[in-house]
């Protein structure tokens, strides 16, 4: 087992972090969050020389789920998701998709209840359910690795918007105050837009750790 790679690619309308998550010895790759542009995103896993084995979808929002279906057809592979969230993923007005102009589902996703473990790259990825950007958002945590993907749930030094369709913002704080800030102080958190952070930065900076 080599190291755990993870490269960014700021992609879409509203610039969401998809995630070529891959092991530097081998030669499967799980993606996170593929935005607006599959093919780009398939045109890297090329030049990584890298063959995706999964899409992990950290919430339904169309700038998570759009490069989807193209990657689906290029590579036949499972498609994660919290079980909470079928209900945005199958409807373009609840993800949003449809405001845009450009209506878009996810057929046939693998849904995950909180606490389930997937083995990807090697590694043991836990699924945490953290409703509040919306129902059904999950976080990826990998410990062995002290990471954590956090799609909307948690940013630098903020967090998900809840005024989308399932939202709550009594359910965001407890999943991030509850739930994210439970976790080692270094552990480093990737979120769906923006930069890199940490639980530590984040238990001391952001806005919801001041009660």
């Amino acid at each position: 087992m080599g190291k755990l790679v993870i490269k960014n690619n700021v992609i879409g309308m509203v610039a969401t972090n998809s995630y070529i998550v891959y092991d530097a010895e081998k030669k499967g790759a799980v993606l996170i969050d593929p935005a607006a542009n599959g093919a780009f995103l398939l045109n890297q896993c090329r030049e990584l020389g890298v063959t995706p084995e999964a899409v992990l979808l950290t919430h339904g929002h169309f700038d998570h789920i759009g490069g989807v279906e193209d990657l689906v057809r290029a590579f036949p592979m499972p498609v994660y998701a919290g079980e909470k969230e079928a209900g945005l993923l199958s409807d373009p007005q609840m993800n949003l998709s449809i405001a845009y102009g450009m209506p878009m589902t996810v057929k046939n996703p693998q849904l995950l209840r909180d606490g389930q473990e997937l083995a990807l790259l090697g590694r043991t990825w836990k699924v945490m359910a953290t409703p509040g950007h919306t129902e059904g958002s999950v976080c990826y945590y990998v410990e062995k690795e002290k990471v954590l993907f956090s799609g909307d749930t948690l940013f630098h030094e903020s967090y998900g918007r809840t005024d989308f369709p399932t939202g709550s913002g009594r359910s965001l704080r407890a999943s991030v105050t509850e739930k994210l800030f439970a976790l080692p102080e270094d552990t480093a958190v990737y979120p769906g837009h923006e930069e890199e952070t940490s639980i530590g930065h984040e238990k001391r900076y952001n806005p919801l750790a001041v009660y």
